[in-house]
């Protein structure tokens, strides 16, 4: 495999020499002609692409004079982002990437966390700059990859022309920071996750053999923003990358067709889309090897889908940005569904005991710890590495390993999840929900969805009956990427909250889970939902009589929507009936007639109510 040497054990140790940016040297020194990337009908070769990493070098070195700057890099997804962001590298600098999909808040909050004193963006993200610019003291230099330079912008082409001489090199330390990622923490603030050279050519020797890449193979790259991992991987085995923005799933194919395509790179939200096409069965890709998924999970059946039309695997792993970002890959020989696979070499997973941190046996649920060369240098600005003394990191996630080392990722310690490829921090979707001026309360939770992995979904107390759900959600959903849109809004009269007055994610999410919420994938508007807390004074039999009476009347007014019963773990003297209308209207109208309260009047006699959590009384969650 070219630019990757193996141990004699079979581990992968290096790739391609000590710094990041000598995976396109070395490719571009062994396979010049052969193509690095395609992207809308434009061919680069490797030495193409290397001599525009080298001159893109020598500009950025020439406007950032200090070693070990950090310069912002967009990932954009297009031939620009490689050579800006090997070029930054080269240059002697540190690649912060940002993603593209940011809006100002964001774009400014990863600037301002990262010190970056220059930024490489598309003509696209340059208003967005513009409006956060004089808060970044720090940022001296904006550099547009495409079009003429404007006032306070310069165009990467014009800087590039200038043909640089080389800056003094000094020697660099595999061990030094080459690379800053951004992930997002319970807290909603992103974390600046520093990688050096070494953590990402190794992982990029280790995921390329995990996937079985060579100097042959095609790699078909269909995702919203350009992620380095794909990058580094087919630099590394010196393939060639087809960069794919076809706005239908099945043009993707097409091209994959087109192209010999061996290993086609896509989120499970477009796979999952790809499964349920009307199309699928006339399409055909004969050189395909390999699907590959990652981001989040992609559902065993549709993944039987796609396997057994295309007669290929169809892989999962799993990683995080704090290692670089590859830990577990499925094994193509032999893939188990709904795992993500194996660790990929020379590196170790366990799983502890979330309390105890004691090792748990195979089978055993606790959280995942992972250990290798990838492993990041640290957090920016903390104290600490990140790792205990013997150097395992713990994820925040749970699963289980198997007996043949397969990983099962089950849960979330924290309350972050993912949207597609993305994290998203209920906490940071909250504080924009909560600007709304007629939003006195809110708790964003994540829903299980089949395509997205999960969407964001608010429970909010509005500050008068009147307030409507769209108008919420569109106050919110402008404000924030894709991935962080509000999908659906259920609007209380109070948010439910334990005896000492905390709430529990967990607890509100069952309410979207196993409501009619949960299965379907817009947004329900103008939905609301009405949570009683009835404490049995009497007879329960009589109660419960009663109860089915008033659900028997309220299920056939307009505006019903749903109705489920809970009963307290702590008393069984105690439920909660939860309803939900179509809107506030509608419930007020059927509370008004005469024959509703006349069977609240009798059932006021054998229950006091108030608004409490319970749990379920006919579900139970398997581990």
């Amino acid at each position: 495999m070219t630019g990757i040497s193996v141990s004699p054990s079979g581990f992968v140790l290096e790739a391609a020499g000590p710094t990041l940016d000598n995976l396109c040297r070395r490719a571009a020194a062994q396979v010049p002609d052969r193509v690095a990337l395609h992207a809308d009908g434009t061919e680069l070769t490797y030495a193409q692409l290397e001599d525009r990493v080298e001159r893109c070098a020598r500009a950025i070195a020439a406007l950032v004079d200090t070693p070990g700057a950090v310069v912002g890099v967009a990932a954009q997804f297009g031939i620009a982002f490689a050579e800006t962001f090997y070029g930054v590298v080269r240059g002697g600098h540190v690649a912060a990437v940002v993603n593209p999909l940011l809006r100002a808040d964001g774009l400014e909050r990863v600037l301002r966390q990262s010190s970056a004193v220059a930024v490489v963006v598309p003509p696209s993200l340059i208003e967005r700059i513009s409006e956060i610019r004089d808060r970044l003291p720090a940022l001296r230099h904006v550099i547009v990859t495409a079009g003429p330079a404007a006032p306070g912008v310069i165009a990467l082409n014009s800087l590039v022309a200038a043909d640089q001489p080389p800056p003094q090199r000094r020697p660099v330390d595999p061990d030094s920071v080459a690379v800053i990622q951004f992930t997002s923490g319970t807290t909603g603030e992103p974390k600046a996750v520093q990688l050096t050279h070494r953590n990402l050519t190794v992982n990029a020797a280790q995921t390329a053999y995990a996937h079985g890449l060579d100097a042959g193979s095609v790699l078909l790259n269909y995702l919203p923003t350009f992620h380095p991992m794909h990058l580094n991987i087919a630099t590394a085995a010196a393939a060639k990358m087809v960069l794919c923005t076809a706005t239908e799933v099945a043009d993707s194919i097409d091209q994959a067709r087109r192209h010999g395509v061996t290993h086609y790179y896509s989120l499970p939200m477009r796979l999952a889309k790809l499964a349920a096409d009307p199309q699928l069965e006339t399409l055909r890709v004969p050189t395909l090897q390999a699907m590959l998924s990652g981001g989040s999970a992609l559902l065993p059946a549709l993944s039987n889908v796609l396997s057994t039309h295309f007669r290929v695997p169809v892989g999962q792993g799993y990683g995080l940005a704090e290692t670089s970002p590859s830990t577990h890959f499925e094994r193509l020989d032999r893939p188990k569904a709904g795992s993500c696979g194996v660790p990929v070499p020379d590196t170790e997973c366990r799983i502890v005991d979330v309390a105890t941190r004691a090792v748990r046996p195979v089978g055993e649920l606790g959280e995942i710890q992972v250990r290798g060369p990838q492993l990041m240098h640290g957090y920016l600005g903390a104290d600490t590495p990140g790792t205990d003394a013997d150097g395992w990191f713990s994820t925040g996630d749970v699963g289980y390993v198997d007996e043949d080392g397969y990983l099962f990722l089950v849960d979330r310690i924290k309350d972050v999840f993912k949207c597609d490829n993305f994290l998203v921090a209920p906490t940071a979707i909250e504080r924009i929900v909560l600007e709304h001026p007629e939003v006195t309360e809110c708790v964003v939770v994540d829903r299980p969805d089949p395509v997205h992995g999960a969407v964001a979904c608010a429970l909010i107390v509005p500050a008068h009956p009147g307030v409507q759900a769209d108008d919420i959600v569109a106050h919110v959903n402008d404000k924030l990427p894709y991935y962080e849109h509000l999908h659906s809004v259920i609007l209380l009269e109070r948010i439910p909250r334990s005896v000492n007055g905390k709430i529990s994610r967990r607890d509100l999410r069952s309410l979207l889970t196993s409501g009619p919420s949960s299965q379907h994938p817009e947004r329900t508007n103008g939905m609301v939902t009405f949570i009683n807390r009835l404490t049995v004074t009497g007879s329960v039999e009589e109660f419960e009589e009663l109860l089915d009476g008033i659900t028997e009347y309220m299920t056939a007014q307009p505006g019903f929507q749903s109705r489920r019963l809970y009963r307290s773990s702590r008393n069984p003297q105690v439920f909660v009936e939860v309803a939900e209308w179509s809107d506030a209207a509608a419930h007020s109208a059927a509370m008004r007639n005469p024959a509703f309260g006349e069977r609240v009047g009798k059932l006021r006699a054998l229950a006091t109510a108030e608004p409490d959590m319970f749990a379920t009384v006919d579900e139970k969650v398997s581990a």
